[in-house]
């Protein structure tokens, strides 16, 4: 939340909604920033579930300044943004790129992870099919992906076999 709000043009839209501006254009003015920049700001505060519409979402707030990340997936909000870091970097059921954030890209992973069954243990050959589906024609390696897979534990292998391990959560 507070990377979100560091981002001038959204904690300035997000104080306009927090002292009870009724519309954009009302925003615009409290804020001076232009309509295009105050709707990629809302668009940016709504995907994080901080506000519905032009209202705060008060108990998100509160139950994020408490410390409760599972009270704020609750609202399901942390599904919205899933959806939007995957739709970001998968096109028609391609990788068109990966993330160079951490969290981010464990999402988006988390989502690619999701095409081996679990308790299922595959044979390198399959794993390379798998990904190269996921990557063909669009911007990113298979064996990159694999890798990333392995580094963080969504993936595991011992002897040319790969099975899906703890490290993944159904949330992804």
């Amino acid at each position: 939340m507070v990377g979100l709000l560091a981002e001038e043009e959204r904690l300035r839209v997000f104080a306009a909604l927090v002292l009870g501006v009724g519309d954009v254009e009302a925003v615009g003015r409290a804020t001076g920033l232009s309509a295009r920049e105050v709707g990629k700001a809302l668009l940016k505060l709504r995907e994080a579930g901080l506000v519905d519409g032009l209202e705060v979402r008060g108990e998100v707030i509160k139950a994020a300044a408490r410390g409760e990340s599972e009270a704020v997936e609750e609202f399901g909000y942390a599904d919205q943004r899933v959806e939007s870091v995957v739709r970001t970097f998968v096109k028609g059921g391609v990788l068109v790129g990966m993330p160079a954030q951490d969290a981010k890209r464990r999402l988006v992973l988390e989502h690619v992870v999701q095409s081996f069954e679990p308790g299922v243990r595959y044979p390198e050959k399959e794993v390379d099919v798998v990904l190269r589906a996921w990557c063909e024609g669009g911007g990113v390696d298979f064996v990159t992906v694999r890798r990333y897979l392995v580094d963080a534990d969504l993936l595991s292998r011992e002897g040319g076999e790969y099975w899906r391990s703890g490290g993944y959560t159904e949330a992804g």
